[in-house]
């Protein structure tokens, strides 16, 4: 360094030689990544999905529509007291069944890799607005049959 322009506490500027730790030849301790769990294995790639039916979200939606479908044929083979309250019933009901197939379907063949159209956060707020009708055919029933109730007595 030249004296005359080095100033006390200033830093060098120029051209240097900098160390590091890594390098390319493999050995673990000598920029190898550390040893720790094994990645992930990335999503299948063939057209089935195999490991999906086993899942907690799949057996979760197998069980909704087994109920479903139950509910759909105690409602199909009770006596009907109100057509329209228990025909809505029924058209809710199958209409929740025929979605969650569906989203069954999507993902068990993984067709939701391809649909970048629809974004699948957001799809839960169509189940948020069937459980919501499906809370106002409860109250509407319980309303209707409270009223009926009264006016049979009078």
């Amino acid at each position: 360094m030249d004296p005359r322009t080095h100033r006390p506490g200033a830093m060098s500027h120029g051209p240097g030689v900098i160390r590091t730790t890594c390098s390319s030849s493999g050995i673990v301790g000598m920029g190898a990544p550390p040893p720790g769990p094994a990645p992930v294995p990335g999503p299948s790639e063939g057209l089935l999905a195999r490991g999906y039916p086993t899942t907690y979200p799949a057996l979760l939606k197998v069980a909704q529509m087994i109920s479903l479908l139950i509910a759909f044929l105690c409602v199909k083979n009770s006596m009907w007291t109100d057509y329209s309250a228990y025909s809505y019933f029924e058209v809710v009901a199958m209409c929740d069944l025929l979605m969650i197939l569906v989203f069954y379907l999507v993902h068990l063949f993984s067709v939701y890799r391809m649909l970048t159209c629809i974004s699948w956060p957001l799809a839960v707020f169509g189940f948020l607005a069937t459980f919501l009708c499906m809370v106002s055919i409860w109250l509407s029933y319980k309303i209707s049959c409270i009223t009926q109730a009264t006016a049979a007595a009078v």
